[in-house]
């Protein structure tokens, strides 16, 4: 599960999103945190087809901070997410989306300088003058800094961002900026593919049902919910895919990094899959459907046998062949 942090201005409407996006309340003075099911109808298809007696989908998990990057809390709450989705607000009167945006992330930049001069003073004293390989990557982060290049612009190292994980910077972190539209607006074009999203109207639909919610919705012509969209940019922000399990037992989706070979999505699913791991029965989602059933789809042949080197893709259905 993933971790995704809001982030915005005051007024910016973003304790609002979060209630449109978890269906929950936000309270102010305190952290909110909700777990959202990743919505993906193919989980209804395959436990359908393979007669599965439980479903479960991916999961992800947002954060409403509050003070954002102007309390100490907020700044450590979104030091843990893995992401984070600044909400820049689209709405009202005189809306400057373009300076919103450049401020919060001058603040996240701002909150990196301040604790990366902090950690590298502490280890320039640990180190007394050695070379030290957290004292030249702290170095380099400060550079960067600097000179107002986030981290994940400054083409940081692997072995750097090793050094810098304990700190958890801010502007290392994968990064979505979600437009926060009014009834009859399209997204700035200042904010690029931004993800757009009507918080206000989504959020009077919390504690309706999902049916009637999604009517209303398209009443005010509001064509994907705002959650499939902010969850999709997040996806492609921290690159995941999903793959697929199904069975009797349980069809289930699996979040795993792209490129992730097929020892590694077997890790997802459990230590013992990749420690033992032989093969991989593998059919593309499209393909099993169109075959009806996993048993018919073995019989005619359309399930490959993958090895250690197989990459996983989008819609992979998978089962591990493993030996402890």
């Amino acid at each position: 599960m993933k971790d995704v942090g809001l982030v915005g201005v005051p007024f910016s409407g973003r304790s609002t999103l979060f209630t449109a996006l978890t269906r929950t309340g936000s309270q102010g003075g305190h952290a909110n945190v909700a777990v959202v099911t990743v919505p993906d109808p193919r989980l209804d298809v395959l436990a359908r087809m393979e007669r599965s007696r439980k479903t479960v989908a991916a999961q992800v998990r947002f954060v409403d901070v509050p003070g954002g990057v102007s309390s100490a809390q907020g700044l450590a709450k979104l030091r843990e997410a893995d992401a984070l989705a600044i909400v820049v607000r689209c709405f009202g009167p005189n809306p400057i989306p373009g300076d919103e945006l450049a401020s919060v992330r001058a603040d996240l930049l701002l909150a990196d300088l301040s604790v990366v001069e902090s950690a590298l003073h502490k280890a320039e004293k640990r180190a007394k003058g050695r070379s030290a390989a957290d004292v030249e990557a702290l170095a380099r982060a400060r550079e960067a800094l600097d000179a107002e290049t986030p981290l994940r612009d400054a083409k940081v190292s692997p072995q750097d961002a090793i050094e810098l994980k304990g700190i958890a910077p801010l502007t290392l972190k994968p990064e979505i900026v979600v437009a926060n539209l009014e009834e009859g607006t399209t997204v700035p074009s200042e904010l690029g593919d931004a993800a757009a999203v009507f918080a206000s109207i989504e959020a009077e639909t919390a504690e309706m049902e999902p049916e009637e919610a999604r009517s209303l919705l398209e009443e005010f012509g509001v064509k994907e919910p705002g959650l499939q969209t902010v969850i999709s940019a997040c996806y492609r922000a921290l690159d995941l895919i999903t793959f697929l399990t199904t069975g009797a037992d349980e069809t289930r989706a699996w979040e795993v990094r792209r490129g992730a070979t097929a020892p590694e999505a077997a890790g997802v699913i459990h230590t013992d899959l990749q420690r033992g791991f032989i093969r991989a029965d593998v059919i593309g989602f499209d393909e099993l459907v169109a075959a009806g059933s996993m048993e018919a789809a073995r019989a005619a042949g359309k399930i490959r046998v993958e090895g250690k080197d197989y990459p996983v893709q989008e819609g992979d259905v998978f089962h591990v062949r493993f030996a402890v």
